[in-house]
């Protein structure tokens, strides 16, 4: 596991300054657009029979490459995953901080496509199978209402797929909905 974990890290190191120095190349349409929001999630699956829905928040920065159509996405969060205590008084709530990179593309206005993948850190060793991290992927779409000035409401729904990191079922997978609000820094 630890060498998927220096594996990923580098992957996504190296991602991370491809897409700075992508960024640096071009001309700057517009400023860096960061989010603040909650997340909401349903389990999929086998997942979803130990456990009922999730609640949590995130940050993220929406760094511009090609003229305010494709953007490179930082993202990085805390997930409380609530066990359904009727099934079993033994299954605990699991706690995640996920961190991801991707690329969010807008086909037309205001309309996007994005994926993003990295690392779930567990919190919670009790609910786990001797894992610390698990690999995720997200890919989502979603809408942005404009407020007025250069805010928005950024709205997205996403299917999350993580790697086994629970001791029941065969995947960890969820439906989320994420609501932030969006505004830029600078220019």
């Amino acid at each position: 596991m630890k060498n998927h974990f220096a594996k990923l890290s580098t992957l996504t190191l190296l991602f991370v300054s491809i897409a700075s120095w992508t960024y640096a190349q071009t001309t700057r349409q517009s400023s860096i657009r960061y989010s603040v929001g909650a997340d909401v999630g349903l389990p999929l699956g086998n997942f979803s029979d130990a456990y009922k829905w999730s609640l949590g928040g995130s940050i993220q920065a929406d760094i511009p490459v090609l003229n305010n159509i494709l953007y490179v996405t930082i993202n990085a969060g805390y997930n409380n995953i609530f066990a359904d205590k009727s099934v079993s008084q033994f299954t605990d709530d699991i706690h995640l901080i996920p961190v991801k990179a991707g690329l969010k593309f807008f086909p037309v206005a205001n309309f996007y496509v994005q994926g993003e993948a990295g690392v779930s850190f567990i919190l919670d060793q009790k609910a786990s199978s001797e894992k610390s991290a698990s690999f995720l992927y997200a890919p989502q779409l979603g809408y942005l209402f404009p407020l007025g000035g250069k805010s928005n409401i950024d709205a997205g729904v996403r299917f999350e797929g993580n790697s086994k990191f629970t001791r029941n079922g065969s995947t960890n997978n969820f439906l989320g909905l994420r609501v932030a609000y969006a505004f830029p820094i600078g220019k």
